[in-house]
C-alpha cells in the first residue's frame, strides 16, 4: 500500500561519497532535499580501500574542496597517514594520499549529514523512480510504499543494484560488506530506457594487525610535514600510524596458478566487466607471469580496530586458496583473516546515456553520479555528485547547467571522458587523461576553481576572503621576484656553484635564477634579503609559476583554442542525417551521443577533423554562433 510521504526538492538515492556530495551540494544551495540509503551504518562507507586520493585521486579531492565539497576537510580530519606520491617527478603528477581511519569517516560523514539544514537522512531501498505525463522524474518509491514527490532525483546507487559477491564456488546476492543490494531499481531504470551494463571489482582480505610479523616487512612512513586535501584545514595534521610494504613470492604464484580452475574470475561465473587498472592478484600472476613478485601494502584500517588491509592483494578465490597463498608471503605465515577477499558484480549505466550535466538523455531531471555511471573510486564518485548536485539545483531554478571544461580541471576531464567517449570498464582517473596537465596541478586547485565555487554558493565568505588574500599574496611575490636583480657576488656565486650550476657573471633577476633546473625559491634565500616571511603553500605556487611559465603559456594557449570551440553549441534536435558531407560513421555518433558542442564532437570517437569542418560550415551557413 502506496501512501503520500512528503514533498521534497530533491531526492538523493545512496548515501555512498557520490551521493554524500550531491545531497550537501543541493541542501547548501537552498533546495529541501532527502537521501536515502540502504542503511545508516553504511553511510560514507569505505568498502575497498581505507584510503583517500592517489595518483590523480588526490587531484579530484582537492578540486572537489575548492568547489565547495566536503570530501577534503572530512579526510584531513580522519587522516591516520598523508603522503605527496610522485614527488621524484614533474609537479603535474603529484598526487596527495592518505589513509584514513574507516569507521571515523563514517561517523564523522553521517553526523555532518544530520546536521545539515534543510537535508533529510533516511533509511530505506527505492524501489521506483516516478516520471510525469512529460517524461520528468518527479519522485521516488520506498519499498514500504513511500512516495516522495521531487522537482529532481538524483541516482549514486554504487555497486548495490542487482551486487552479487564471489568467493571461489560462494556466490550471494550482496552489496559490499555483506551488506543489502538493491534488486528491484534495475528493472526501472530498464522500463525508462536507460542502457544497463555489468561491471565487477573487488576487495582484498582484512587480516588481523596481530598476526603480521612486521619485522620481516618494509616500513612505509608518512610524509612531515602534511599537505592537507583541504584548502581550509589550517592546524598541522599528524601521522598516527605507519604502513608497511610485504611481497608476493613464486610460492605464492603458484598455489593461485594451480587454483585458476576454481576461481570465478576464469571458470565463467562471473559476466561483468573487470577494472582494467586495478587488477585482482590472479589476474597478475597471469598477466605478468614473468613477475617474480608483486607489491602488497599493509594499511591500518582504523586506530579503534585491528583489521589491516592488504591493497594490491584482491582476490575471488576460495576461502581455503585465499588463507594459503597470503600465509605464503613472507610475514605472513601466521596470519589470520578477519573478513574474506570477495569480487563484486553489480549493475551500471552507460554514460554515453547522460549529458555533459549528468542528467539522462531520456528523462529529464534524473542524474546520476558515481559508479552507476561506469566509474570506479571514492573520487570519481564524490567529483561526479558535486556536480550532479549543483546541476539538479539549476535544472529546479531553471539555470543553466554547470558544464566544466577540460581545461578547467580533472572533473570537466571525467565527466567529460564518460559523457563523450563512454567506457567499456570502470574507468579510473589517471594523469595521462588530461592533456593539460601542468595546468591542472593539484597544488593550484584552488586558484583554478574556487571562484567558481564562490560564484555558485557553496564557498562562504571568511574561506573567500583568505583565498582573495592567498592570491594577493602570490601576485604580490611573482611581481617581487621579477624585478629583483642580484649582482654577481662571491657569496651569490658560491651558492650557485654548490647546486651544480654555473656562476653569474653579469646581474640577473632572481626569477631567472629560480627558473634554473638545478636551485629553486628556498636554496636562494640567504642571498634574497628583501624576502617576505610566506606561507608554504604561497611559495609552491610562486615557484612553479616560474619554473614553468613558459610551458604554462603553451597550455593556456591551447586550452583558450579548446575554449573557443566549446562555446560553439550544436542544436539539441539538429539532424545529423540530413548534413551533407558527414561520414557515416560520425552520423551514426553523433545522433547517438548527441554532443552539446563542436568541442565535444570533436573528441567522440569516429568523428574525424572532416566531420568537424563540415559541421563548422553548416553552423556558419545557418547563422549559429558562439556563446559565452
Amino acid at each position: 500500500m502506496e501512501y503520500q510521504a512528503g514533498t521534497i526538492d530533491v531526492a538523493v538515492i545512496g548515501a555512498g561519497h557520490a551521493g554524500i556530495e550531491a545531497a550537501l551540494a543541493c541542501a547548501r544551495l537552498g533546495m529541501q532535499t532527502i537521501l536515502f540509503t540502504l542503511s545508516l551504518e553504511a553511510v560514507a562507507n569505505l568498502p575497498c580501500n581505507p584510503s583517500i586520493g592517489g595518483t590523480a585521486k588526490g587531484h579530484l579531492v582537492r578540486e572537489i574542496d575548492a568547489l565547495g565539497g566536503e570530501m577534503g576537510r572530512a579526510a584531513d580530519a580522519m587522516t591516520l597517514q598523508s603522503r605527496m606520491l610522485n614527488r621524484g617527478k614533474g609537479p603535474a603528477v603529484h598526487s596527495l594520499r592518505a589513509q584514513i581511519d574507516r569507521s571515523g569517516y563514517h561517523l564523522h560523514m553521517k553526523k555532518l549529514l544530520e546536521q545539515q539544514k534543510g537535508l533529510l537522512l533516511r533509511q530505506a531501498e527505492i524501489v521506483e523512480i516516478r516520471t510525469d505525463e512529460k517524461g520528468r522524474a518527479c519522485g521516488v518509491v520506498t519499498e514500504h510504499g513511500a512516495v516522495w514527490q521531487a522537482k529532481a532525483v538524483i541516482l549514486c546507487s554504487g555497486t548495490y543494484l542487482q551486487a552479487k559477491t564471489f568467493v571461489g564456488e560462494t556466490v550471494r546476492e550482496s552489496g559490499p560488506d555483506g551488506l543489502q543490494p538493491a534488486n528491484r531499481l534495475t528493472s526501472c531504470l530498464l522500463k525508462l530506457g536507460l542502457p544497463i551494463r555489468r561491471f565487477k571489482t573487488g576487495t582484498p582480505a582484512r587480516v588481523h594487525r596481530d598476526s603480521i610479523d612486521f619485522d620481516r616487512l618494509e616500513v612505509q612512513p608518512g610524509d612531515e610535514p602534511i599537505v592537507p586535501f583541504s584548502f581550509e584545514t589550517k592546524e598541522p595534521l599528524n601521522n598516527k600510524v605507519d604502513c608497511h610494504i610485504a611481497y608476493t613470492n613464486e610460492e605464492t604464484h603458484r598455489i593461485i596458478g594451480e587454483n585458476l580452475h576454481r576461481s570465478p574470475l576464469y571458470s565463467g561465473v562471473i559476466s561483468g566487466v573487470s577494472t582494467r587498472y586495478c587488477p585482482s592478484l590472479e589476474d597478475k600472476v597471469v598477466r605478468f607471469a614473468d613477475k617474480s613478485r608483486h607489491q602488497v601494502f599493509v594499511e591500518p584500517v582504523g586506530l579503534d580496530t585491528a583489521e589491516m588491509y592488504l591493497q594490491g592483494a584482491s582476490s575471488s578465490l576460495p576461502e581455503d586458496v585465499q588463507i594459503a597463498f597470503y600465509r605464503s608471503m613472507d610475514g605472513f605465515s601466521r596470519v589470520e583473516m578477519m573478513r574474506t577477499a570477495y569480487a563484486i558484480e553489480y549493475d551500471c549505466l552507460d554514460p554515453l546515456s547522460l549529458r555533459p550535466n549528468l542528467e539522462c538523455k531520456g528523462v529529464p531531471g534524473l542524474f546520476t553520479a558515481g559508479q552507476v555511471n561506469g566509474t570506479s573510486g571514492y573520487e570519481e564518485a564524490a567529483s561526479q555528485g558535486l556536480v550532479a548536485g549543483i546541476n539538479a539545483t539549476h535544472y529546479i531554478l531553471g539555470k543553466l547547467p554547470l558544464i566544466l571544461e577540460r581545461s578547467s580541471s580533472y572533473i570537466g576531464t571525467l565527466i567529460d571522458d564518460l559523457t563523450t567517449k563512454g567506457c567499456m570498464d570502470p574507468y579510473r582517473m589517471m594523469t595521462s587523461r588530461s592533456e593539460y596537465r601542468l595546468l591542472l596541478r593539484q597544488d593550484n586547485a584552488d586558484a583554478r576553481l574556487t571562484p567558481l565555487g564562490y560564484q555558485l554558493g557553496l564557498i562562504s565568505q571568511s574561506r573567500w576572503k583568505d583565498f582573495q588574500h592567498k592570491m594577493e599574496l602570490i601576485e604580490q611575490e611573482l611581481k617581487r621576484v621579477r624585478k629583483v636583480n642580484l649582482s654577481p657576488t662571491p657569496e651569490l656565486n658560491e651558492l650557485v656553484v654548490s647546486h651544480g650550476t654555473s656562476p653569474v657573471t653579469t646581474g640577473v633577476k632572481l626569477a631567472e635564477l629560480i627558473r634554473r633546473p638545478q636551485l629553486d625559491y628556498l636554496s636562494l634565500a640567504l642571498v634574497d634579503e628583501g624576502r617576505p616571511v610566506l606561507p608554504a603553500d604561497v611559495v609552491e605556487q610562486v615557484e612553479l609559476s616560474i619554473k614553468y611559465e613558459g610551458y604554462i603559456k603553451k597550455q593556456l594557449a591551447q586550452a583558450e583554442e579548446l575554449s573557443r570551440i566549446e562555446r560553439i553549441l550544436l542544436p539539441e534536435d539538429m539532424d545529423y542525417q540530413k548534413v551533407a558531407g558527414i561520414r557515416l560513421e560520425a552520423r551514426e555518433k553523433l545522433s547517438s551521443i548527441r554532443p552539446r558542442s563542436l568541442g565535444q564532437a570533436s573528441r567522440i570517437s569516429g568523428v574525424s577533423p572532416a566531420d568537424i569542418s563540415v559541421l563548422m560550415i553548416w553552423l556558419e551557413s545557418h547563422g549559429r554562433k558562439a556563446h559565452d
